[in-house]
């Protein structure tokens, strides 16, 4: 009898109680807008930030409207100029090489390993081209974080942190978003915590986090910030910073303070899942397996392998027969993008020349979303649907 599964891989876990409670306490107080607070309030979203930065060990936290808001906010408050050339990853999602142009300046994009991390010695070659690099580690793939900060302290190269599928992820015990001189965190719903749309960005460094608390539109109410630089960090720039508002409310601080205290009970069940769908998956024939190195601690709250070399009616057809089957692919190969598929050449407004080397990786990965409200037995199930399709496939296109 042929398996087929049922589940739903956009069904995302219900908000805990405890956030349900908080959210109707905001709501019932009318007090939605973050500087909106009654005498003696600090606000859930000053306390959301505070708990962030502790939680990071971080000095610096502020809450925003979307990861990507927080990414082009840190790009302003590194002051990147019009026509500046930023380095970023081939292999990411549109609201990195999005955010690089929302500020004029102009993506370089860096290659991507069969390992779906940024190439250093592609990183090495280009360093000179730029004065920052927006580090995305895409799908929650950390690179040699040691060997990145070695060639981009050489070149003077600062570094922000893409943390949005790494939340909660360490490389040699380093929490991700630790190294960069800013990060940028995404709480959208198909993030590790889920306020519908949302984004945290973090840093140590007084100047750039009194620039992004302006561009976020404080209104000079910055004081109200719990989890913000001295007062006197934004007398130089309190003047001359542009409001570009895009602060986060009191809701969706109140739906993320429960999430985020549960942040590593809900990490170490993704990464049971991954672990039960990777086992499955080992070995099948033409498919490979992305191995993660032993300094990286990462958060599966997806999964992608690689289908390297197959031609595109091979691999259309894999997912195809998984889809009927009811486990949903998705394929960065494609030559138009499709959803959250579009890779560095689909970005028209970003212009770039073939990375042959990352072409062929780009166009082997598949990627699948491993939402909690799958089972271990959901798992290990979609992993033998895609084994035996791929299997099929293989030995019927390539024997």
């Amino acid at each position: 009898m042929t398996e087929n599964f049922t589940g739903n891989f956009t069904q995302q876990e219900a908000i805990p109680d405890e956030g349900i409670a908080a959210a109707l306490e905001v709501l019932k107080s009318g007090r939605l807008h973050r500087y909106n607070v009654a005498a003696g309030e600090d606000g859930e979203t000053a306390l959301l930030e505070q708990e962030f930065a502790t939680q990071m060990g971080a000095k610096y936290c502020l809450a925003v409207a979307s990861g990507g808001y927080a990414l082009a906010t840190a790009l302003r408050a590194l002051e990147v100029q019009p026509g500046d050339k930023v380095l970023t990853n081939a292999f990411t999602l549109a609201p990195v090489p999005g955010a690089i142009a929302s500020v004029g300046a102009v993506p370089v994009f860096v290659g991507v390993t069969e390992n779906l991390v940024i190439d250093l010695d592609d990183l090495a070659a280009k360093a000179h081209q730029a004065d920052v690099l927006m580090l995305s580690h895409m799908r929650g793939h950390l690179c040699d974080m040691e060997r990145l900060l070695e060639i981009c302290d050489a070149q003077g190269l600062k570094v922000i942190e893409d943390c949005a599928h790494t939340m909660g992820a360490r490389w040699n015990g380093v929490l991700s978003g630790r190294q960069g001189v800013m990060a940028a965190y995404s709480t959208q719903t198909y993030k590790h915590v889920n306020s519908g749309e949302g984004g945290l960005l973090i840093s140590d460094d007084d100047a750039l986090m009194a620039r992004a608390i302006m561009l976020s539109g404080s209104y000079m109410l910055y004081e109200r910030h719990l989890a913000r630089p001295p007062v006197e960090a934004f007398e130089g720039v309190k003047y001359v910073t542009p409001n570009i508002s895009g602060r986060m409310d009191h809701l969706r601080a109140a739906i993320l303070r429960p999430q985020l205290r549960d942040l590593d009970t809900q990490c170490a069940r993704w990464n049971d899942r991954y672990r039960v769908v990777e086992d499955g998956l080992r070995d099948t024939p033409g498919l490979t397996v992305v191995e993660r190195p032993e300094a990286e601690f990462y958060v599966g709250s997806s999964i992608q392998f690689l289908l390297l070399d197959w031609s595109e009616d091979n691999v259309n057809e894999v997912i195809r027969r998984c889809l009927a089957r009811g486990v949903e692919l998705k394929w960065f190969g494609g030559a138009e993008p499709a959803g959250f598929t579009s890779r560095y050449d689909s970005w028209r407004y970003a212009p770039s020349e073939p990375m042959p080397a990352s072409d062929r990786v780009l166009k082997g990965i598949v990627d699948m979303r491993l939402p909690l409200t799958f089972s271990l037995e959901d798992c290990a199930l979609i992993a033998r649907i895609i084994r035996a399709e791929v299997s099929a496939v293989w030995q019927g296109g390539f024997a």
